[in-house]
């Protein structure tokens, strides 16, 4: 992958925050399909929303352990590029789904300690994309989109069998050290640029793409 950083706004409902999101240069945007979260959409706002994302900015689905149906209807009622499990789903649930839609899969995986990079590595031989993200608290009740990051230094150089993206706890206050460190090429945001619960923020997610654009010269001047 280039240097160029790309940066998924995820949790997007509104038409005017999501055209605020092309404008300020994500690359992808993110519609959650999850009742329980203040992101959650309906297929038929989904539907309108994605409509009217412009050529070249990639429409992804985040779904957390759904069911056939759902997913079918998911792919039949919204145009989408790609889908994002967020779930329990197996490996073999992975493939299943890739095989069974015929659009990319980007799974998942949370990261609280040494003990769970063996999940990448599993799930890096069957997904197209890796969200490497913070694992919830065991009270949580949300998969993501809770503002929690994890010890970068855990993930620092390391690679997997297909490309990666980094979430959890990001803003711009701190997304070009997160890059800087861990290499990352393409990042994740959805609570870091809200001005509260579900509701995102123009000028915060301007400013956290500035600030991820600007982390490949912060990662070049560090390892001079």
């Amino acid at each position: 992958m280039s240097d160029a950083v790309h940066v998924k706004i995820c949790g997007l409902t509104d038409p005017a925050h999501m055209r605020a999101a092309v404008d300020a240069g994500a690359r992808y945007v993110g519609f959650v399909f999850f009742p329980k979260s203040p992101r959650h959409v309906s297929l038929a706002q989904a539907r309108a929303l994605a409509l009217a994302v412009p050529e070249g900015v990639a429409k992804v689905a985040l779904t957390v352990d759904g069911d056939d149906d759902m997913l079918a209807r998911l792919v039949e009622q919204v145009p989408l590029d790609m889908l994002q499990l967020h779930g329990h789903e197996t490996p073999a649930r992975v493939a299943a789904l890739r095989a069974r839609f015929g659009l990319p899969v980007m799974k998942a995986v949370g990261v609280a300690g040494p003990d769970d990079l063996a999940a990448l590595d599993m799930y890096g031989r069957v997904a197209d994309q890796l969200l490497v993200d913070a694992k919830p608290t065991q009270d949580a009740t949300l998969p993501g989109g809770n503002g929690l990051s994890f010890d970068w230094n855990l993930i620092a150089g390391r690679r997997w069998a297909c490309p990666w993206m980094l979430a959890g706890g990001l803003h711009a206050g701190n997304v070009a050290q997160a890059i800087a460190l861990t290499g990352a090429r393409q990042v994740d945001v959805s609570s870091g640029v809200e001005s509260r619960p579900g509701v995102k923020d123009a000028a915060r997610m301007a400013a956290f793409i500035r600030a991820a654009q600007s982390a490949v010269a912060l990662s070049h001047h560090t390892a001079d």
